[in-house]
């Protein structure tokens, strides 16, 4: 049986995490369940988007991962399974799904449900759906193949040759500031010329490989396991004291013949 992965913006004061986990394990006590997260902030689609793309391919394919967030958010009330890169998703028809494949899932099928309003979706229609899936149903059974789901796009860089142009898509529980500039985008437009990086109203001549290769309170910006540009301050929260967040934005400039 395929391990079922959570994500959730239900938090960890309230009962609502536990109900789901109780539907699964009622259903089948072998089930095998890993939290990713319950502490997405309620309905905030970009950090769900951002935690789920970090982690999924670390996980077996047929992994199933049981996305509870913003789970009422569509008036229409659809509710999808879809695979992507051998891996399985359960959310609602929000924009989620579209962020996490870049819009190009396998398959996706509109789940059936004869309800027209389901009080805990979650644990009423994705939590039965995750245990078919990890038990290898064929997720066709589950309902009709479609390609109408919302669009919803992820923030592109701007390039040129010389700078680029991104955004902070990500705070983490540190004050960590992770921007969407890639390590391969910034080599690439590079050739091997020096570069400075410009956020708010501070400018960095280096990257280092770790916050803690500074001074604790200074700044400092690295690229993380995931090969994005981050910004941080050693033993500090960047996004309070530097008064940044998510979009701001980040500037890498490159500078001819050096």
């Amino acid at each position: 049986m395929a391990v079922i992965t959570l994500t959730s913006d239900f938090g960890y004061t309230d009962h609502y995490v536990a109900a789901v986990k109780a539907r699964l394990l009622s259903l089948n006590p072998q089930a095998t369940v890993v939290d990713i997260s319950h502490g997405i902030e309620p309905f905030n689609i970009p950090q769900a988007e951002f935690v789920i793309r970090s982690v999924f391919h670390e996980f077996p394919e047929g992994t199933v991962h049981l996305i509870a967030v913003d789970t009422h958010g569509c008036r229409r009330g659809k509710y999808h399974a879809a695979k992507y890169r051998g891996h399985y998703f359960l959310v609602a028809d929000n924009g989620l799904l579209s962020l996490i494949t870049d819009g190009e899932p396998e398959v996706v099928v509109e789940l059936q449900t004869d309800d027209m309003f389901l009080p805990s979706p979650a644990k009423d229609l994705l939590a039965p759906a995750a245990l078919f899936l990890a038990k290898g149903g064929d997720i066709d059974v589950l309902g009709e193949r479609t390609t109408s789901f919302r669009q919803l796009l992820n923030r592109q860089l701007r390039l040129n040759d010389h700078a680029i142009t991104g955004h902070v898509i990500h705070v983490d529980r540190y004050g960590n500031l992770i921007t969407n500039i890639t390590r391969d985008s910034v080599e690439t437009i590079a050739h091997g010329r020096a570069y400075t990086i410009h956020f708010g109203r501070e400018t960095i001549g280096r990257v280092f490989p770790t916050y803690n290769q500074v001074d604790d309170g200074d700044c400092c910006c690295m690229f993380n396991s995931l090969g994005q540009l981050s910004i941080g301050i050693n033993k500090g929260n960047a996004s309070e004291l530097l008064g940044l967040g998510f979009d701001s934005q980040v500037d890498v400039r490159f500078y001819p013949g050096s």
